[in-house]
């Protein structure tokens, strides 16, 4: 499944200037799920991190990864509708600088789901190199 960034708007609840997802290139509901993000320098974060070297935010890197996770747990059935809310960030590894004009590749499999909670093992990758690795928990809200 394939969604444009009205259709991931209608899982999420993130709007403009946090939704981090332009486009899910591939989703299996409750399984996995591949984004991607154009990173552009007329982002607001870019105007302080850092007016000199402009350097995307690694928590705003998680953040596009767990929404990327959030659309793959939300578009199952039965979590139509609510809220996926962080619970745990683990093992997060920072290994390149993402900067205007790299195009994030964003891949989040739910590895662990019990209740409502849930754990995703997400990765976002420049170029097909690694850019960011975590271990992301997620509670379900809205029941």
């Amino acid at each position: 499944m394939e969604l444009n960034s009205n259709e991931i708007q209608q899982i999420i609840p993130h709007r403009y200037p946090f939704l981090l997802v332009d486009k899910i290139i591939e989703c299996t509901p409750g399984v996995s799920a591949k984004a991607i993000k154009c990173v552009s320098v007329g982002e607001m974060h870019f105007m302080g991190h850092f007016p000199e070297k402009h350097v995307m935010p690694g928590v705003l890197i998680i953040e596009a990864l767990a929404q990327t996770g959030a659309v793959a747990i939300l578009s199952e059935e039965k979590n139509k509708g609510k809220i996926a809310l962080f619970a745990g960030i683990k093992n997060a590894r920072f290994k390149q600088q993402v900067v205007p004009g790299d195009v994030l590749e964003l891949n989040c499999e739910i590895i662990k789901c019990k209740g409502r909670i849930g754990v995703g093992k997400a990765e976002a990758y420049v170029n097909g190199k690694p850019a960011v690795i975590a271990e992301l928990t997620f509670a379900i809200d809205g029941e």
